[in-house]
């Protein structure tokens, strides 16, 4: 009997097999829907965010298409059509503006994919999303001697686009973050960014950096003029050295004026009637015009909570004997450089010219400061800070260009700041009397060596190593020579450039002032 009874079952199982299978071969029998899939789910850009309210969090999701996509708890997700997603399908978008009520602390993105009937897949960002609250402001001090602030979030093979150099222990209200830049509320209505490596976060119930401003001192000792502005706290700043008519002008962010008097005192030499203007709410600017028409260099910083703006004089001749000029060789060590067909290497090419104009400049009674007079590894910011002590009159950077081009050839200067053109100029003219091509004189240069304020400076591009023909001149010890003799003239032409007419600049090599 038991033995019947398990027949009966074994035929009763093939039996609902069977139908099950003709069922599944059945017309008009619905298939079974594949789960959906997600391929990628991340922010948009893919990196770490602080958001504050009103930031918008983008998101991107690639998965099945057709479907229903949400993300953060729900927020809804566009599918684009194939043709704003490069042809593809299944690419879905999203835009969330942060109030003042979320809240979200350094969490990953939730993002779901649902079918019609409900099947869901849920997948994650692999970056990090904090909602800033507008109640507890997140500050930072800056660190290093060497703290800068950029425009914005460009990069490229120079990094971002500098806004300046800051002194350290600067405090700063972060509003932002993407990836490793913090986002910096300078005052109501201008922002900066800070590289993460430069600034120490502080723990939270801090206030956002303000202060007044006490009353100004302005004095000259045996080597420079000073301007001293007294405040309750290390604020950032940006300073302009303009011309016609030459003038500094510096911009504290964060600072409400409560001066009432500006007391100059004896030794001024440089400085002429300085002034400020409460140029918004928050910002306190600071002109202060150059009595001589050429700028030799300034340098801001804080002695405790006191803004100090040192500004630098002319040589006392403008010539070469007695002028401290530093050479920098680009490159160096591991850092070869460009490389031309011949494999010429950049490093070596430059420490050969720069040597080369070190005996020109000596010979002529200069003092010349090298960066490296060896195969030497020097990060630029060594270079930097070893100026910084060494305190040039002017810097002369040298460097060799290449291109992906074998056609591009010929000789170029660059600098940054406007009144530190004409030093690039002079320099310019005389590599094109060589007999190498113009390639250009180049402003706004966002160059290391070219960033420091405290003395004119100009980087000397001096030919191309991937072109065939600047490569053979470049590596003719005869033409390291005639380049070095050039940037020799360079100088000599920039130093009579900056002296006063007639007599008083021609026998006594004095600085043309802004009034002659």
């Amino acid at each position: 009997m038991l033995l019947l009874l398990r027949v009966y079952c074994l035929v009763f199982l093939s039996w609902i097999s069977l139908m099950a299978a003709q069922a599944q071969r059945r017309p008009g029998a619905a298939p079974t829907k594949p789960a959906p899939v997600i391929t990628t789910a991340e922010t948009v850009p893919a990196t770490d965010q602080w958001l504050r309210p009103g930031d918008r969090l983008q998101v991107r999701l690639v998965g099945t298409p057709g479907l229903r996509a949400s993300f953060l708890n729900g927020q809804p997700l566009v599918e684009l059509l194939p043709a704003q997603a490069q042809g593809k399908r299944g690419v879905y978008q999203g835009t969330y503006v942060v109030q003042p009520t979320d809240t979200l602390r350094n969490r990953r993105i939730s993002f779901q994919l649902l079918t019609l009937d409900s099947v869901q897949a849920t997948a994650y960002s692999r970056s990090k999303v904090r909602f800033l609250s507008p109640h507890e402001p997140q500050l930072a001090l800056t660190k290093g001697e060497l703290a800068y602030l950029n425009y914005g979030l460009g990069e490229d093979r120079l990094g971002g686009a500098k806004l300046g150099y800051l002194d350290s222990a600067v405090v700063l209200h972060l509003t932002g973050r993407v990836g490793n830049q913090y986002r910096v509320q300078l005052s109501e209505t201008n922002v900066a960014w800070v590289p993460q490596e430069v600034v120490r976060l502080l723990p939270p119930g801090g206030f956002v950096p303000s202060s007044l401003t006490g009353s100004w001192s302005v004095q000259g000792d045996s080597v420079y003029d000073y301007v001293r502005v007294p405040l309750s706290q290390r604020l950032p700043y940006r300073s302009q050295l303009l011309t016609g008519p030459s003038r500094l002008v510096v911009d504290v962010f964060g600072a409400t004026s409560n001066t009432n008097w500006i007391t100059q005192r004896e030794g001024l030499q440089e400085l002429g009637d300085v002034t400020y203007e409460q140029l918004q709410p928050d910002v306190f600017r600071m002109i202060l015009p150059l009595r001589h028409r050429q700028s030799w260099g300034y340098h801001i910083g804080y002695r405790g909570n006191t803004l100090e703006i040192r500004v630098k004089r002319p040589p006392q001749k403008l010539r070469l004997r007695g002028l401290t000029v530093a050479i920098d060789a680009g490159h160096g060590g591991t850092n070869i450089g460009a490389v031309g067909a011949t494999g010429a290497r950049e490093k070596d090419l430059t420490l050969a010219i720069a040597l080369k104009l070190q005996r020109e400049l000596e010979q002529a009674g200069a003092r010349v400061l090298m960066t490296r007079t060896t195969d030497a590894t020097v990060d630029n910011g060594d270079r930097v800070l070893l100026l910084r002590r060494l305190n040039p009159d002017v810097l002369v950077s040298i460097h060799v260009n290449s291109a992906g081009s074998a056609s591009a050839h010929g000789t170029s200067t660059f600098y940054r700041y406007v009144a530190f053109r004409p030093l690039s100029v002079a320099l310019y003219e005389q590599m094109r009397g060589t007999g190498l091509a113009g390639f250009g004189n180049v402003g706004s240069f966002n160059f290391g060596l070219n960033g420091p304020t405290e003395y004119p400076n100009a980087l000397v591009e001096t030919a191309f190593v991937s072109n065939p023909e600047d490569e053979k001149r470049l590596t003719d010890p005869q033409f390291q020579q005639r380049m070095a003799e050039a940037m020799k003239r360079g100088l000599e032409q920039f130093l009579k450039g900056t002296r006063a007419p007639g007599l008083r600049g021609w026998l006594g090599q004095e600085p043309a002032t802004e009034n002659h």
